[in-house]
């Protein structure tokens, strides 16, 4: 029976319908379709959700606030899978180079301003801080920083005007690279706006830290090298060191006599300053010995910045330098030409300008009285022509000595000695992504990555400045010394 039964069967099956030959391929197809479209679908949803070093998904800071960052390059997707890219496959390795056996007999001591590292941390010298003094200065800064091991974890709250967090980021692992191994773990709250926030008065029973690019006498912000010292792509400045050979160097197209025996001040009049408002007044060369002009950056990007190129502006004895909305980076720029820098009164200091002394190296102008006592220096120095040579050469020569070596022994210290005032590990949070040389250099635009290389360190080849320590007594005594030397007003012309 069996046998009988076979050929039945068998002929039984060779009656059903046969499936179609290409709905295999289709199924296939459909399910490629459909797991591509998923995977677009993840792409696109992680990043909407990362937030980067160059501002992808973060809102301006709401206490300073300015145009939104605009990313228009290339469709929706192809920005979602740059920043999956950037992002999550960039930082590979982890290990951290050897660093190498250093020459002790090359040690130097640091610059005596970098004391004030130890008085911009005394509010904490005893209280110490905690994971919650952290947390709590949150509330005013625009991203969060944490080093542990020799990599970098930045937890983004809002963006930073321009590039500004893209840049010192970069310093900060530009740091790691030049001393691997030496920078210890930390963590911290940095604000990339220029105002000072946490006012001695209203915070005096808590003091917040916080990192920022300046600091007044009534603030507890702590001062940071700013992102210029890497560049500022915006309005095509390079790097520090490169930018101070080429100030220099224009500086000598004209000798001290030959050079126009007026004051000058070329910036943004219409950032909120008073003083900058007041500045504009004084713009005549026969009346006030000031020749002013206001700067469109717009015009000069159009121009390609040869107007504002700053090797160019170095044909005047005097140079005027004018806080804008706060502190202005333009100071360092100023100082470098050799020109006798007439400093108006400032309101606001970074970490190098506590170093400068009047009438050694830069002229004190009073707010008060402001054209009057512009033409007051500028008559005084076109009397006195070696005195105002000698005290513009001062100015330049102490720029000379705020090389690149320097700014990033300012920041080892820094962050060294704050390290130590912690009372804690410093652990990444979650939210926190990994920022590496590669990823940032993977988010950069075609000329902020040439800027970016351009400014990129090497391993050191000595150790760090050696640190004076901290002694409150010689910083009173300095300071009574320029609030005398700021009151001194020179009378003979």
């Amino acid at each position: 029976m069996a046998m009988g039964l076979r050929p039945k069967l068998n002929h039984g099956n060779s009656s059903l319908p046969r499936s179609p030959p290409y709905l295999f391929s289709s199924v296939c197809l459909l399910a490629f379709l459909s797991l591509a479209a998923l995977l677009v679908l993840k792409v696109d949803d992680v990043a909407y959700q990362t937030k980067t070093v160059a501002g992808h998904n973060l809102k301006p800071t709401p206490w300073h606030l300015f145009e939104p960052k605009v990313f228009d390059e290339g469709t929706s997707y192809s920005r979602a899978t740059k920043i999956v890219q950037c992002q999550y496959f960039q930082c590979r390795s982890n290990a951290i180079p050897n660093f190498p056996q250093l020459d002790l007999s090359k040690l130097s001591s640091c610059p005596e301003f970098f004391r004030y590292i130890h008085k911009d941390l005394e509010p904490w010298s005893k209280s110490k801080i905690s994971l919650s003094h952290v947390m709590e200065a949150k509330e005013y800064a625009a991203f969060r920083v944490v080093i542990v091991g020799g990599r970098l974890f930045v937890d983004f709250y809002y963006a930073c005007v321009q590039s500004r967090v893209m840049f010192t980021i970069w310093g900060l692992l530009q740091l790691l690279k030049r001393y691997p191994g030496l920078v210890p773990d930390v963590d911290l709250m940095f604000d990339c706006m220029d105002k000072p926030a946490i006012n001695r008065t209203e915070h005096s029973s808590r003091p917040l830290p916080i990192f920022r690019y300046c600091t007044t006498s009534e603030h507890f912000d702590i001062p940071f090298p700013d992102w210029s010292f890497w560049g500022w792509p915006e309005v095509n400045l390079g790097p520090w060191d490169a930018e101070f050979r080429e100030i220099k160097r224009g500086s000598r197209s004209r000798s001290w006599p030959k050079k126009w025996p007026y004051a000058y001040w070329k910036g943004n009049p219409d950032v909120g300053s008073q003083i900058r408002t007041d500045l504009i007044q004084c713009n005549d060369t026969k009346q006030w010995r000031a020749q002013i002009l206001r700067q469109d950056w717009g015009e000069e990007a159009r121009a390609g910045y040869k107007k504002s190129k700053l090797s160019n502006q170095c044909d005047h004895r005097y140079k005027i330098y004018a806080e804008g909305f706060a502190w202005s980076v333009s100071l360092k720029y100023i100082l470098s030409c050799g020109s006798l820098t007439l400093l108006i009164a400032p309101q606001y200091e970074d970490f190098f300008t506590r170093g400068l002394l009047p009438n050694i190296n830069y002229w004190h102008v009073p707010r008060t009285d402001l054209c009057p006592n512009i033409k007051h220096a500028v008559d005084w120095g076109n009397s006195h022509p070696a005195e105002a040579a000698a005290m513009g050469k001062a100015g330049q020569d102490y720029m000379d000595t705020l090389n690149m070596d320097r700014v990033y022994d300012y920041m080892f210290h820094l962050i060294m000695e704050y390290s130590k005032l912690q009372d804690f590990k410093p652990i990444p949070p979650p939210s926190a992504q990994e920022v590496c040389i590669e990823s940032l250099l993977c988010f950069a635009e075609p000329k902020q990555r040439q800027f970016l290389e351009q400014s990129a360190t090497s391993l050191a080849s000595m150790p760090p400045c050696v640190l004076p320590n901290a002694d409150g007594r010689i910083l009173s005594r300095w300071k009574r010394l320029k609030d005398g030397m700021m009151k001194k007003n020179i009378k003979q012309t």
